[in-house]
């Protein structure tokens, strides 16, 4: 016996709408009038016989049964287009997309992004800088490398936690002295806005006080601040394995062997209960590129000047 499914136009109407909590941007998304979007989510209640959403201070929020609903209606939606995508063959050019932060994907993504490129020739690379709500993982891209983090339908999978460090020009080292941590008061220091903390934590790790911490040029990026580092400027905060490349090719020394590991660890998220092809293969291409990599909580070794 035959079980009548749901109104698809309903059900891609409901998810736009859940994932956005807006009617508005839904119709957007569709290409569709509001008042569309709003008829055809009555539509697939009427349907189910109960309410997906109510109002709240002028918001749209879901109700329990559309909470429960959301995620069987986003698997549906997934497993559609994985199927798609196998239909197709990775060899028939299936596209991954991949949002990374701007200092994720300068410094440690796109100089590895050729191997797994080499490995997969069929898959073509869709490489987004630009800031992306995580809920873009059940439409516009397939993974994300964020921060870690909870969110109850998306998957969290730790890659790399990173150290902290201050990394300069090997002539600055040279000319201005620096031999131990408390040089450091003399020189100058830089900086990143979103992570002013990080000077005071490694300083107090090195146990060096009176540093003047508002002094220095301030940037929107690690990957800013190494290369003022690397043209002389002063000293930044590296961050490896962002800065391991400079290190490696002397445009930057790491003078002091203390390094503190980073709280946070970035991880490739992706939705749960969703099996792509090609999610799989980057998945496991990056995390074993993450394992090469030393873990500083084990004590990786320091990078010496001179």
């Amino acid at each position: 016996m035959s079980t009548r499914l749901p109104p698809l136009k309903s059900l891609r109407a409901f998810e736009a709408a859940a994932r956005t909590c807006s009617f508005t941007q839904a119709a957007e998304e569709l290409n569709v009038t509001q008042t569309a979007v709003s008829h055809q989510v009555k539509v697939l209640e009427a349907w189910l016989g109960f309410r997906l959403f109510r109002r709240l201070n002028n918001a749209l929020v879901l109700t329990e049964q559309g909470e429960l609903y959301l995620p069987t209606v986003r698997e549906a939606f997934d497993r559609l287009r994985e199927s798609t995508d196998r239909l197709k063959g990775i060899d028939g050019g299936a596209m991954l997309t991949i949002s990374a932060r701007p200092n994720f994907a300068l410094r440690w993504l796109v100089p590895r992004l050729p191997r797994f490129q080499a490995l997969h020739p069929g898959i073509r690379i869709k490489l987004l800088t630009a800031p992306r709500p995580l809920e873009a993982l059940h439409d516009e891209i397939d993974v994300a490398i964020r921060f870690e983090g909870e969110a109850a339908h998306l998957h969290f999978e730790p890659l790399l936690r990173g150290s902290m460090f201050p990394a300069m020009h090997p002539a600055l080292y040279e000319d201005e002295g620096l031999r131990t941590p408390e040089d450091l008061r003399r020189v100058t220091l830089l900086h990143v806005l979103n992570s002013l903390s990080d000077w005071k934590i490694w300083l107090d790790a090195a146990g060096v006080k009176r540093v003047d911490l508002e002094r220095g040029p301030r940037f929107d990026s690690y990957a800013l601040a190494a290369e003022a580092a690397c043209h002389r400027w002063g000293v930044a905060m590296a961050w490896e394995p962002f800065v391991e490349d400079d290190l490696r090719r002397g445009r930057l020394v790491a003078p002091f062997g203390l390094r503190v590991p980073r709280e946070r660890a970035w991880c490739l998220v992706y939705p749960r209960n969703v099996r792509k092809q090609k999610v799989e293969l980057f998945r496991d291409w990056i995390l074993a590129e993450a394992r090469a990599v030393p873990d500083p909580v084990a004590g990786a070794p320091a990078v010496a000047a001179g």
